[in-house]
């Protein structure tokens, strides 16, 4: 419920969409380097890091609840999430490769996923009897105090991924030269592997997509819910993502005309749930939102599928950095739009070039190895 406190502390809906721009440039800035950082050195450390700096973040929102204060935990957001993208699904990949199941990938994902919307939607729906108990600061600190034990069960991840052969330590001139190779080695994949190159720029899209959830709450409020009434509406929208994405490792095998139909569907869902409004609008927007994560997932999984090299979670973040640019284009058009245009209106308006994707999914989803 961080946009409603971002509103009640009198920011307008440009300066909230330009808050979100700017996690958004800080994500898809420091989002390469990271990936080929978590090609030269320890994964598992790196994840350590991210959640330290996210745990921050929040504490700062807390601390210090202006523009000024809200941009700074964005922006501390913004390189933990780009330390954390490519890294675990790096990692994972590679466990499950060393272990022979590689197959795996997509259902472990999607039960990744899933359990961690189970949070989302535990903390949703209590976010509305901490907040009549305490506001904003009680639903602020526990939230610090979450993401802290979070990052303490970084600790329970293997250390290092068995493929790359990285270390922790080792020479200053070492680690630079085999972090100048991984990006080398990543942009070549990238660059120079069509079926790569598609992977990478659909999942980016559909994760893109993922992005306006950030304003399901304001949509809520837009049809007249109460502050203490969004939270159950935008919880249906969570039921949905884990649905969605706790069925990935039965969706895994489908081909891209299957994939091209099933987001035409979710852009009709999301297109009428936002206009609609209500139980049913949140129910059609959970529903929209469940496909789009459920293909965005399948996506990524036939992208690892597709890597060869070992810059793994280099060209992982590849889709990650152009996923964030996707996300900054969307906010920059919410907070053009909203001079003119309701939130509802806006994210109906999405849909569109949702649809757009859904015909590039046909053609671009990579076919199933072997």
């Amino acid at each position: 419920m961080y946009a409603l406190l971002f509103e009640d502390y009198g920011l307008s809906t440009a300066q909230i969409s330009s808050l979100f721009v700017i996690w958004s440039v800080t994500s898809f800035v420091s989002e390469i380097p990271s990936g080929a950082w978590a090609d030269t050195v320890s994964r598992r450390g790196l994840l350590g890091g991210s959640a330290v700096l996210y745990s921050a973040g929040f504490a700062v929102w807390m601390l210090a609840p202006s523009y000024a204060g809200f941009a700074v935990g964005f922006v501390l957001w913004g390189v933990s999430g780009s330390l954390q993208s490519g890294t675990f699904e790096a990692l994972l990949y590679d466990e499950l490769t060393a272990r022979g199941g590689s197959d795996r990938y997509a259902a472990i994902m999607g039960y990744a996923n899933s359990g961690s919307q189970v949070c989302v939607l535990v903390a949703t729906l209590a976010a509305a009897p901490l907040f009549a108990l305490g506001g904003y600061p009680l639903v602020g600190w526990i939230s610090v105090a979450i993401t802290v034990g979070n990052g303490l069960l970084v600790a329970a991840l293997p250390s290092a991924p068995r493929r790359a052969e990285t270390s922790e330590f080792g020479p200053a001139h070492g680690v630079l030269s085999r972090y100048t190779r991984m990006l080398r080695e990543g942009a070549g994949e990238v660059f120079g592997d069509r079926l790569v190159r598609r992977a990478v720029v659909l999942t980016a899209l559909l994760t893109g997509f993922l992005a306006y959830d950030e304003y399901f709450t304001l949509v809520a409020r837009d049809g007249g819910a109460e502050t203490s009434e969004v939270p159950v509406l935008v919880a249906i929208t969570v039921v949905g993502q884990v649905v969605g994405t706790a069925l990935a490792g039965r969706t895994a095998r489908m081909r891209g005309a299957t994939m091209a139909v099933a987001v035409t569907v979710g852009a009709a869902a999301l297109g009428a749930g936002a206009l609609l409004g209500g139980v049913w609008g949140f129910a059609a927007l959970g529903a929209g939102y469940g496909i789009v994560a459920n293909a965005m997932i399948v996506s990524e999984a036939r992208l690892q599928d597709s890597i060869r090299g070992s810059a793994r979670a280099t060209v992982t973040s590849a889709a990650g950095f152009l996923s964030e640019v996707s996300a900054v284009v969307i906010y920059a058009l919410f907070a053009l739009g909203s001079t003119w245009y309701s939130t509802a209106v806006l994210v109906a308006a999405l849909s569109v070039p949702l649809l757009g994707t859904a015909l590039l999914s046909r053609r671009w989803l990579p076919t199933l190895p072997g």
